[in-house]
């Protein structure tokens, strides 16, 4: 039996129930594209694949890797010993179905890596601790809304579908999970003229969130140029909506403002 191995994060979905509501909101059918993140012992997989032609599955663990592929055809499963948040997604086509119960020690950096592929997907369900899908789908004067949930709504739109008690995985974890569904925006949607420094004016932002936007901008710009983004220099960030920062982030460009590649947000 295998032992959940902790510098992996490794906390494997066990409730029969659990993984059939998971099935059905993602609702696979035959010729979907999709890619299991982290499927450990094969809960997720082996359901996915009774309703898919093919699956693809993304692994670190070799040895869960190497059981897997052991125990289905390579027509049918293509196992790939990688760290998903090196992954290049890309190599696996268009229209992505990304799926998984991701190590909460790895989910914003691996939300960020695939938001940056976001062209590839068609939409992502996670299974993730409960605080940080809050985060993700807070709303703009919530406790929770900030820096995450500016930039994934900048890119997706994100819902909340159940709760998860923590009984349902082994070893029991110390947090609640929730199933997130995520879905790209597409086209039609405000779009920043220079999309790095719109993502370190937002993280600029919200590490001086209880300041004002005069003083938490300051290195941006002007309460003049606040104001010709149409946005009041003494509202707080977690205030703002994902549109209002497109604005400040294009005047910040218009301004002359450009940083190196290096400092952009992640």
């Amino acid at each position: 039996m295998h032992r959940a191995r902790k510098r992996f994060g490794q906390h494997f979905l066990v409730d029969p129930n659990v993984v059939e509501r998971i099935v059905a909101a993602i609702a696979p059918e035959g010729g979907d594209r999709i890619v299991e993140i982290g499927p450990g012992q094969g809960a997720l997989t082996r359901p996915l694949l009774e309703r898919l032609d093919r699956l693809d599955v993304v692994e670190i663990d070799r040895d869960l890797a190497a059981a897997l592929a052991a125990s289905f055809s390579t027509e049918r499963l293509r196992v790939h010993l990688a760290d998903a948040l090196s992954f290049d997604f890309s190599v696996l086509g268009e229209r992505l179905r990304v799926v998984g119960n991701l190590p909460y020690n790895i989910s914003t950096p691996l939300l960020f890596h695939l938001a940056r592929q976001v062209d590839r997907l068609r939409d992502c369900h996670f299974m993730l601790q409960l605080e940080v899908v809050e985060r993700m789908a807070a709303q703009p004067g919530s406790r929770t809304y900030g820096r995450l949930s500016v930039m994934l709504q900048y890119r997706f739109a994100v819902e909340r579908l159940f709760r998860v008690s923590a009984a349902a995985f082994r070893p029991v974890p110390k947090v609640e999970s929730a199933l997130v569904r995520m879905t790209p925006l597409g086209t039609g949607v405000p779009r920043a003229k220079d999309e790095q420094l719109f993502g370190v004016l937002v993280a600029g932002a919200f590490s001086q969130r209880r300041k004002t936007l005069r003083n938490a901008l300051s290195a941006w710009l002007t309460v003049q140029g606040i104001e010709r983004a149409g946005v009041d220099p003494r509202a707080r960030p977690e205030t703002l909506n994902v549109e209002q920062f497109v604005r400040l982030a294009d005047a910040a460009s218009a301004a002359g403002i450009s940083l190196p590649v290096s400092r952009a947000a992640e």
